[in-house]
């Protein structure tokens, strides 16, 4: 496959990711998970790291478009530099301005992020992700990195709606796979990854559609690697306008979501969250920071005083 020169590393194994073999998706996933201590490799280290041969390796550089492992790895090389020069872009950018003006900058991005995402998501997708989820036996979820806080958050209120739900959370490819065994075509699975795209979701996603379940991605462009294997995806910009991710698109996405399935079961959802205070109150959940000062008189004690009237 041929690209253009400016294409950067990344970018090439994301769009030839797909078209691999296994041993090279091994090494693309090692690449992309951890490109800090790739860089410094030479061919026959990555090889030993992935158990793969040195032979391997090169022709894994050179189906990217590079001459050999040399212009692999000094086009790996300059991503890194590129991205962790981003703090002195950031440096540069916002050198001048006060906090106000940061505050300001940063918000107004967000804010750009959440039109560009009304405008143009797939509002026939997100119906297909609500039906999916509703009717899938076994929901997985999973997102690492900076999306494991998005990953938590929609595991938290889908426990509230529905039963059988698996959050994914480990660094290790194949404990991600030890978890996801008995995924069927009953089941579904969620994946969350923007840039930079983690190929551990990626092959959780891939294993998934290979034992036909059905597949919903939330990730940031139709270019997203994220989009091969999934059957319904969920757009979402992120673009950044500092070091951080910007996730408040995608966040708003994971919302509306929770708030269309409770739509679709609102007397389940009322009849679990119901019992849910119940077991709160019941077994004093909140006597350690829930206190009405202004009475002295905790709240711990409002369960007793309801059994006594």
């Amino acid at each position: 496959m041929k690209f253009e020169s400016d294409v950067d590393v990344i970018t090439r194994i994301n769009e030839c990711y797909s078209r691999m073999s296994k041993g090279k998706k091994n090494i693309a996933t090692y690449i992309c998970d951890h490109y800090e201590q790739a860089v410094f490799m030479t061919a026959a280290e990555l090889g030993k790291i992935v158990g793969m041969s040195e032979s391997t390796v090169v022709r894994f550089a050179m189906s990217l478009g590079y001459d050999g492992y040399p212009a692999f790895q000094k086009a790996l090389s300059v991503w890194v530099t590129d991205k962790f020069g981003s703090v002195e872009k950031v440096g540069r950018k916002f050198g001048k301005s006060n906090e106000g003006e940061i505050l300001s900058t940063i918000l107004r991005s967000d804010i750009t992020n959440l039109e560009d995402t009304i405008n143009s998501i797939d509002v026939a997708a997100f119906k297909t992700a609500v039906d999916i989820i509703l009717k899938a036996k076994t929901l997985y979820i999973v997102g690492i990195r900076s999306c494991e806080p998005l990953a938590d958050f929609l595991h938290f209120y889908l426990n509230m709606i529905r039963g059988n739900n698996v959050l994914i959370k480990t660094t290790s490819v194949t404990e991600m796979f030890e978890q996801m065994i008995r995924i069927s075509d009953r089941d579904a699975i969620i994946g969350i990854s923007f840039p930079r795209y983690s190929m551990r979701t990626l092959k959780c996603m891939e294993f998934a559609n290979d034992r036909n379940a059905k597949v919903i991605t939330i990730t940031d462009s139709v270019h997203s690697p994220m989009n091969l294997y999934s059957s319904c995806n969920l757009l979402a910009k992120s673009e950044m306008a500092s070091i951080v991710d910007s996730l408040v698109a995608p966040l708003s996405v994971i919302n509306a979501l929770v708030v269309a399935l409770c739509m679709r079961k609102p007397n389940e959802v009322k009849a679990d969250l119901k019992m849910l205070e119940e077991t709160w109150n019941n077994y004093q959940v909140y006597l350690n920071d829930e206190i009405d000062f202004a009475s002295d008189d905790p709240m711990m004690l409002e369960p007793l005083r309801k059994k006594n009237n």
